[in-house]
């Protein structure tokens, strides 16, 4: 599972790469967990940035809050429920991101965050979907969920999942309306392992609200509570 990333650039540099309007308040995020008010660029609305939270609830159950959440979709199970693939076909977004983050178990009590990010550590995005639904008081929420494939050669190394990492002509084919259902789950494959960097993080980055520069600087393997390890 994919539970944290990050996005930094500045509005003007998010603008320049996805020509969209972003808001120009819009700050760097270290640490994107769950809950968080996130950018996306959706299908419907490609020329500007929107604000959503990360965690959905499923289209079939009604009048959930963010915190009852689906992050991670899975793109080989997509085409199996009849939800996803709707989701997929009417809803779909970018995330953009210039890294992600996965934990590595080194024994029972000992994980190592890592940082992965393209090689040449520019912008890119996350393939997504998107919702809109109530709460209980009536309330409307856009939320949104990554989709992710397999670990690429890389990645596996630390865990065996990776987000679905879009270049910027899968790009174009995720937020073209006209896209079919085979030229959309052509772009949901693993990003190749020679085009990807990564390196350990501080275990900071396990606290959700822990939002500073600090977070993405490499930092010797230690285990969550700040101890270093050899495992690496």
């Amino acid at each position: 599972m994919i539970e944290r990333y990050s996005v930094t650039a500045s509005a003007e540099k998010i603008k320049e790469r996805f020509l969209a309007e972003a808001l120009e308040a819009m700050d760097a995020r270290y640490n994107a967990a769950p809950t968080h008010l996130l950018p996306v660029i959706t299908q419907s609305a490609p020329q500007g940035v929107s604000t959503f939270y990360w965690g959905t609830s499923p289209g079939w159950a009604k009048n959930k809050t963010p915190g009852e959440k689906i992050i991670n979709l899975r793109a080989e199970t997509i085409l199996e429920k009849p939800a996803l693939k709707k989701a997929m076909m009417k809803s779909r977004c970018l995330i953009p991101a210039d890294s992600f983050y996965a934990w590595k178990k080194v024994g029972k009590k000992t994980s190592i965050p890592y940082r992965f990010m393209a090689l040449d550590q520019e912008l890119f995005s996350f393939a997504g979907v998107w919702e809109e639904f109530e709460d209980t008081d009536g309330n409307q929420f856009h939320t949104f969920s990554m989709i992710t494939t397999p670990a690429n050669e890389m990645v596996a190394t630390v865990q065996d999942r990776m987000p679905a990492m879009l270049t910027p002509a899968s790009e174009k084919i995720w937020l073209n309306n006209d896209s079919t259902e085979e030229e959309l789950m052509a772009v949901l494959v693993s990003y190749p392992a020679e085009k990807t960097n990564y390196y350990p993080v501080s275990p900071r980055i396990n606290d959700i609200n822990a939002n500073v520069p600090s977070l993405i600087i490499p930092t010797p393997p230690s285990d969550q509570f700040g101890n270093l390890t050899l495992f690496d």
